[in-house]
């Protein structure tokens, strides 16, 4: 028997159909007259990382995925992966608008200057990617916007409601994504006049990430497991290592695609990549050793990520070898940020913030001590070479972003939670969201295993994932 359902439940899908609706009187235009005008070699390239940058997305959701309570799983990976829907349909219609629209005042662009993608493949190329098509740089920086708000799924897992979680991509994607993309990397943009570096998103990705995560926890409050203090097994490390290669792999697309061609630059800021992400790995791991630990596989994957964050902004700005020290700094930080907010009431799940935030926000700050212009002339030289004006630069830049991002976070999960209760039921935490969510035929069950030899038996439960209203019994000899 179906569910009745209200104005609020259809309303997203009467939006969908009235955006297709008003698509059809799009004007059709000829696509882009290649006639000499761009490098074929850089279109290849930037498709590519292109598709790259998409992979990091469902490489989020094994990595998340893995990491919580087996009956979260699914619903943890389809809030990372449905991100690519909402955000796409957004994008096109007004949100590479919003981000490289005609400046409004270097705060934002103009809705209308490609509304529907008007004048996108057709028109001139993006002035700083001459090279390639205006429709490529769009598809690209694309992929940017859909994987910022999955990042956040981190922080609220295992307790936020769907339908509310698609509210909040929408509006994050409107009223932070946009924005700060627009600051940072529009000509016009405020914080790219001042001289602000941020190669591939260390600021408009991770930065307002792990703001908006920290937001989302607090908004949220704790899961009763954390309020108990209970162990949470992770419900499958192989999920965090596939997510982990997936992301590491993408990553390249990420950072070395934003030098947008295929020339020198995008060889350094793929070799910085690699770097700073194989160091922070290995950091993680030896200070987890130094700790009392043993080596894990949950501790290299975590700071190779930390790693890949932290040279994000300066990709293409810093030579090689001082990404090893930037991934090295970054991992230790983020590791010691983990273990203190372990100690706190702070509820972020799988600290996103510790990890995100705080690795953009060390991206930033040595992106405006090791910056050089022997690497990149576009760039700056930084602190370490002389130039403490630039480390200024950067350091107000990155405390405009946090503020930006954590004060309109917080506001939207504030207005989310008035008009729709944000979170689920203390019944549907308990039962977890894969099922009082998603309705998936597999549920957490119990299953009674009776081990032992020669009429000896011992009996233990064992939780299991199991169909729903089935029994098992497992008798081993």
């Amino acid at each position: 028997m179906m569910k009745k359902i209200g104005f609020k439940e259809a309303l997203p899908f009467l939006l969908l159909v009235a955006l297709s609706i008003a698509a059809i009187f799009v004007p059709v235009l000829p696509n882009f007259d290649d006639g000499g005008t761009y490098n074929q070699a850089d279109i290849a390239w930037i498709l590519v990382a292109t598709a790259l940058v998409f992979l990091m997305t469902p490489g989020l959701a094994f990595f998340y995925g893995g990491m919580v309570h087996r009956k979260n799983v699914i619903s943890t990976m389809i809030k990372s992966v449905v991100a690519a829907g909402v955000v796409s349909v957004i994008w096109i219609a007004f949100g590479y608008s919003l981000a490289f629209g005609d400046s409004m005042g270097g705060v934002i662009g103009n809705p209308t200057t490609h509304l529907f993608y008007k004048g996108v493949t057709s028109g001139e190329p993006w002035s700083l990617a001459p090279t390639i098509p205006k429709s490529l740089f769009s598809l690209f920086q694309l992929m940017f916007a859909i994987i910022t708000p999955g990042l956040v799924v981190g922080a609220v897992a295992e307790r936020i409601r769907f339908t509310s979680y698609i509210l909040f991509t929408v509006l994050f994607a409107i009223l932070v994504y946009a924005p700060l993309a627009h600051w940072s990397w529009h000509p016009e943009g405020f914080l790219f006049k001042w001289g602000a570096l941020d190669f591939a998103g260390g600021t408009v990705v991770h930065i307002s990430a792990g703001c908006a995560a920290l937001a989302g926890a607090l908004v949220l409050k704790r899961r009763k497991v954390h309020i108990d203090r209970a162990e949470v097994p992770p419900a499958n490390v192989p999920y965090v290592l596939i997510g982990t290669g997936l992301l590491w792999f993408g990553w390249f697309g990420f950072n070395a695609g934003s030098a947008l061609g295929a020339n020198a630059l995008a060889v350094s800021a793929f070799a910085t990549t690699n770097t700073a992400a194989a160091a922070a790995g290995l950091s993680w791991m030896f200070f987890d050793v130094l700790k009392g630990k043993k080596p894990s596989v949950l501790g290299f994957c975590i700071g190779a990520v930390v790693g890949l964050v932290a040279i994000t902004p300066g990709a293409g700005f810093v030579a090689i070898p001082q990404s090893i020290f930037i991934g090295v700094v970054a991992a230790i930080i983020s590791n010691v940020a983990v273990y203190y907010k372990s100690k706190s009431k702070l509820d972020d799940t799988l600290d996103v913030f510790p990890c995100h935030g705080l690795g953009g926000i060390v991206g930033m700050l040595l992106t405006g001590v090791f910056a050089s212009k022997m690497v990149n002339s576009a760039g700056n030289d930084g602190l370490f070479y002389g130039n403490s004006d630039f480390f200024m630069t950067q350091l107000k830049a990155m405390l405009i972003a946090v503020a930006y991002s954590f004060a309109v976070s917080f506001i939207i999960f504030k207005f989310i939670n008035f008009i729709s209760p944000l979170r689920v039921s203390s019944e549907d935490e308990e039962m977890g969201l894969d099922a009082s969510q998603h309705d998936e035929n597999y549920v957490q069950g119990t299953l009674l295993v009776r081990t032992g030899t020669n009429g000896n038996f011992e009996e233990r439960k064992v939780d299991v994932m199991i169909e729903k209203g089935a029994a098992a019994e497992a008798v081993l000899d």
